[in-house]
């Protein structure tokens, strides 16, 4: 049997986060294992400061590579905000989504 891939999910329980956290569980693959991370933990907290997370929810995945893209800007097609730091993680509005 293969490792599992953890998908951690940083949330400080607000309705925002318990959303992403319903959804993540939804679309999460049987080999992907879900973490929510309670952001009012100090070690939590710190660990998501060196991932650059500045806002909650956030979703990693940290099983994978970061992105190889160049950063992007706001694309109003797609009505989503889009960013990168500079670890080369993508963060989207509403939800940040580190791979």
């Amino acid at each position: 049997m293969s490792a599992k891939r953890r998908i951690e999910v940083f949330s400080a329980g607000c309705p925002a986060c318990e959303e992403t956290i319903a959804l993540v569980n939804r679309i999460a693959c049987p080999s992907c294992e879900v973490e929510v991370l309670d952001m009012h933990q100090p070690a939590v907290a710190a660990k998501a400061n060196t991932y650059g997370i500045r806002s909650v929810p956030a979703v990693d995945s940290p099983d994978l590579p970061a992105p190889k893209a160049e950063p992007a800007s706001a694309d109003p097609s797609k009505g989503v905000a889009m960013d990168q730091n500079a670890k080369g993680r993508e963060f989207f509005a509403g939800a940040w989504v580190l791979f």
